[in-house]
C-alpha cells in the first residue's frame, strides 16, 4: 500500500490552489476546473471543489470544516519559512516554537481554516527519527 494524497474539499479551489502554491513552492496540476493536485516527491496535496463531494456520498465531507487534521510539511529552516510566509499568511496559530518531541514548528491556517504545521527536526533524537525519510 502507498499513501497517495490528502485531499481538501473547498468552495473556492482557485483561492486554495493559489495559497498552497505559495506555501509549497510548486505549481498545481489542474486536470479539471473542480480539482487540483500539488505534487511533491514525498506527498501530493489534492484540492477538490465541494461540488465533487457528492461523488463520495451525501454528507461525507463538508468544506472548510476541519478541526482535527494537521497538514504537516518538513522544511529545512522554520525561521526562514516563517519570514517568507509572513507576506501572505493571515492566520498564525503559533510562532516558531520547539516542541517537546524535538521539532521546531510554526503553525498557521489556510484560507479555509485548515491547520498547517511547518516543522524542522532540531534535537538529536528528532533528527535521527527523520533520517532516511523524504
Amino acid at each position: 500500500m502507498n499513501f497517495a494524497s490528502v485531499r481538501i474539499i473547498t468552495d473556492d479551489v482557485d483561492r486554495l490552489v493559489d495559497f498552497y502554491e505559495k506555501v509549497m513552492g510548486v505549481s498545481a496540476e489542474r486536470p479539471a476546473p473542480v480539482f487540483a493536485e500539488l505534487v511533491m516527491p514525498s506527498c501530493t496535496l489534492a484540492i477538490g471543489h465541494s461540488q465533487t463531494a457528492q461523488l463520495f456520498g451525501a454528507g461525507s465531507v463538508v468544506a472548510a470544516n476541519n478541526r482535527t487534521v494537521i497538514i504537516e510539511f518538513r522544511v529545512d529552516d522554520v525561521e526562514a519559512e516563517y519570514a517568507r510566509l509572513k507576506l501572505f499568511v493571515d492566520d498564525w496559530v503559533k510562532e516558531p516554537t520547539t516542541m517537546p518531541w524535538g521539532n521546531r514548528s510554526v503553525l498557521f491556517r489556510d484560507p479555509d481554516g485548515n491547520l498547517i504545521n511547518l516543522f524542522e527536526p532540531v534535537t538529536e533524537e528528532a533528527i535521527k527519527r527523520f533520517s532516511g525519510r523524504r
